[in-house]
């Protein structure tokens, strides 16, 4: 729509028409605009170029995040809930066998207690994960599992977690796990890209792995804790959304720095203006290093903050972490009992 009051010297360097939405099928809003599912938008070197990040602004605001009072008593259990609702219930080890993945599955599928539903009288909410998450093996075996939950299946691919193998590669393992039925795929970007300024390898890269994703979902995982700084965080994320991810991630969860609260509130703000500049939403993972209960408060009350109560749902926030699901549930029935129940009492798998 010519006229837009999105529209901006960098939509029109790249070529970009804001999209007519009255015929269209809008996925979210953002202040009351509808936006679509991203398609991408042609590389434009010079908006990648131009972006900057004041990094102690940055901090400063995450740690106002976690110093605030956060929601109490029934609206604190209604948040965990979502929380629950948002998560992607993964397991990625060496070790992984068919009955673990199963058993994963099964907690996919009633990740609450049958005894705490009742006490929370939440039954008719049927409360289930987002995703879950499995290496390209156990796809088969997710599958089955799940079947008529409607709980899609992701697989880790490109090489996870280096993604150095080669392109050619990488690509055939994305469409062997899509040709295995697996409704979402999670890639790695080749960081070293970030690190030499390569933004139209890293956008070739990205765009062949999602024309190999197809109809599935792609979430490309930037691998954060090694791109050294906020601002290569920035310029990937947006590079990322140019080549058409659905979501952009924080980390394989196998680095040694993962999601944090600076990391997201940089990737989330570039989501934010790349929906302002192109009418396109794009969702957001945190994984790795999100364990308790209160962590996951801080992350949904920023997706509120940031972007809005309609990015508060699977379909455009994920959590990447299994290990947080046993903090909730002791803290839900904690809610329903006024006791915390032991640990060994809510197992993932």
């Amino acid at each position: 729509m010519t006229g837009s009051p999105y529209q901006s010297d960098r939509e029109e360097r790249a070529g970009i028409a804001a999209p007519d939405l009255q015929s269209s099928h809008a996925i979210t809003t953002l202040a009351g605009r509808p936006l679509l599912r991203n398609s991408g938008i042609p590389l434009d070197l010079n908006w990648v170029k131009e972006v900057r990040v004041n990094t102690s602004a940055v901090e400063r605001r995450a740690q106002t995040q976690t110093a605030r009072r956060t929601v109490k008593k029934e609206w604190q259990a209604a948040w965990l809930l979502r929380a629950i609702s948002c998560m992607d219930l993964t397991t990625l080890s060496g070790d992984d066998t068919d009955e673990r993945v199963r058993r994963l599955c099964a907690k996919a599928r009633h990740p609450i207690q049958q005894q705490l539903v009742e006490k929370l009288g939440i039954v008719e909410l049927e409360i289930k994960v987002g995703a879950v998450c499995v290496y390209h093996t156990f796809i088969e075996t997710a599958l089955h599992a799940l079947e008529d939950s409607g709980i899609p299946v992701a697989a880790v691919s490109t090489g996870f977690p280096a993604g150095l193998s080669p392109l050619a590669e990488r690509v055939a393992e994305i469409r062997r796990s899509v040709e295995a039925g697996a409704q979402e795929i999670d890639v790695v970007i080749t960081r070293g890209h970030v690190f030499g300024g390569r933004w139209q390898a890293l956008y070739d890269e990205v765009a062949a792995f999602k024309q190999a994703c197809g109809a599935s979902h792609m979430k490309a995982i930037l691998g954060t804790g090694d791109l050294l700084t906020l601002r290569n965080v920035a310029r990937a994320s947006v590079v990322a959304m140019m080549a058409g991810a659905d979501f952009i991630k924080t980390s394989t969860g196998k680095e040694t720095t993962n999601a944090t609260l600076p990391v997201s509130l940089v990737m989330v703000r570039a989501i934010r203006e790349y929906a302002q500049l192109t009418g396109m939403a794009v969702g957001f993972k945190p994984a790795g290093g999100i364990r308790t209960a209160k962590q996951s408060l801080d992350w949904l009350a920023m997706m509120k903050e940031e972007l809005g109560v309609s990015w508060m749902r699977a379909e455009l926030f994920r959590f990447g972490a299994s290990g947080l699901l046993g903090d909730i549930e002791r803290q839900l029935d904690h809610h329903a009992t006024g006791r915390y129940s032991a640990e060994y009492r809510h197992p993932i798998a």
